[in-house]
């Protein structure tokens, strides 16, 4: 590890352990629960259901845009699992608690050293990412929520500063991968139903 990344670590420490000093306190735990809504059920079942209702209602741009938020949050969690379990690192409330903090190459299965990338992070990302591509209104309230999850996650203990960046690129990789995968697929759907009005 080189001089400045190792700077840049520790200054995420204390600014990260500072934070969590505030983890007891009603606001913050008011806030990381509603934080939960990010998790990978609440993301799968929003996005299931949006397609559910565009289908009920026949609207293809809610259709589109359920399986765009499914499908973003289904890379997402698939990324964000593969970094987790090639990396361990210290959960912020956990190196607290022990004095001890590690960050490092490992595959843990120890939740409280799973702390990189924040997962909740990246799947808030990239729904809020998909939902602003099919309806760039709701965009800039969408992306303030993820900003939200992602910053209520220091003063929680959950993750690191570091932590919720990387989880915010995994989030925009994963939107952008996913939403050329739902394109291709859309335009292979329709021209299949073209050929066979044929």
């Amino acid at each position: 590890m080189s001089k400045a990344t190792k700077k840049l670590a520790k200054a995420d420490r204390k600014a990260t352990h500072e934070a969590a000093q505030h983890r007891d306190q009603p606001a913050v735990k008011a806030l990381g629960k509603l934080s939960e809504g990010a998790d990978q059920p609440p993301l799968l079942l929003l996005g299931v259901g949006t397609m559910v209702v565009g289908a009920a209602l026949r609207q293809p741009v809610m259709l589109r845009t359920g399986a765009r938020m499914l499908a973003s949050e289904v890379v997402a969690t698939g990324i964000k699992s593969i970094i987790k379990r090639s990396v361990d690192r210290t959960r912020p409330a956990k190196a607290i608690a022990t004095g001890k903090h590690d960050f490092k190459p490992g595959d843990s299965k120890d939740h409280d050293e799973s702390s990189f990338p924040s997962g909740h992070t990246a799947g808030a990302v990239a729904v809020a990412g998909a939902l602003a591509k099919d309806v760039p209104v709701l965009g800039v309230p969408a992306y303030a929520l993820a900003s939200g999850v992602a910053a209520v996650q220091m003063p929680r203990g959950k993750h690191y500063i570091l932590d919720t960046v990387a989880g915010a690129a995994v989030g925009f990789v994963a939107q952008r991968a996913a939403s050329a995968a739902v394109r291709v697929a859309e335009a292979a759907l329709l021209g299949a139903l073209k050929r066979r009005r044929r």
